[in-house]
């Protein structure tokens, strides 16, 4: 079987790549991108550590082919700091010690900048419920709540 050729964004940046068909944009990101901090989880999508963006619109890498990213923007967890500078989500995230074994933490943490681009005010419940498809076996979930509740008053107090 021959392989696909793609042309896609990856954080910000135009790439191509060959894949074959039945490969996953997960396998593609950590092993030919070389970008691992998309973790694989359970291969099924029901743990969410495998977390990015296609399009802005939050995905399980493991669901997705490779193939499907032609013409897309894809955002991993890689293409959160800038310049050298973290994120404020991975800021609070470090601070509030939102984060044990890290096999959850990219995902998290892309479904959290993804929950506040789409609504940068959440209530509590509002954060509980976006990020229920994303399961932590380490920390219980109150401190990576509170993380994000707290960025998202710290960006809401910076643009003011």
């Amino acid at each position: 079987m021959a392989k696909l050729h793609v042309s896609t964004t990856v954080n910000g940046e135009p790439l191509e790549f060959l894949c074959e068909p039945y490969e996953t944009m997960l396998d593609t990101l950590r092993n030919q991108l070389a970008l691992t901090g998309s973790k694989e989880g359970c291969a099924s999508g029901d743990c969410g550590a495998c977390s990015i963006t296609l399009d802005d619109r939050l995905v399980c890498s493991c669901l997705m082919l490779a193939a499907e990213a032609e013409g897309h923007e894809i955002r991993t967890i890689e293409g959160m700091a800038r310049g050298g500078r973290l994120h404020p989500l991975q800021e609070k995230f470090l601070e509030q010690a939102a984060l044990q074994c890290g096999i959850c933490t990219s995902g998290m943490l892309v479904a959290s900048e993804a929950l506040l681009a789409k609504n940068p005010e959440p209530s509590e419940e509002e954060v509980r419920f976006w990020l229920a498809g994303n399961l932590c076996r380490c920390t219980g979930y109150d401190k990576i709540v509170r993380a994000v509740l707290e960025t998202a008053a710290e960006i809401r107090e910076a643009a003011q």
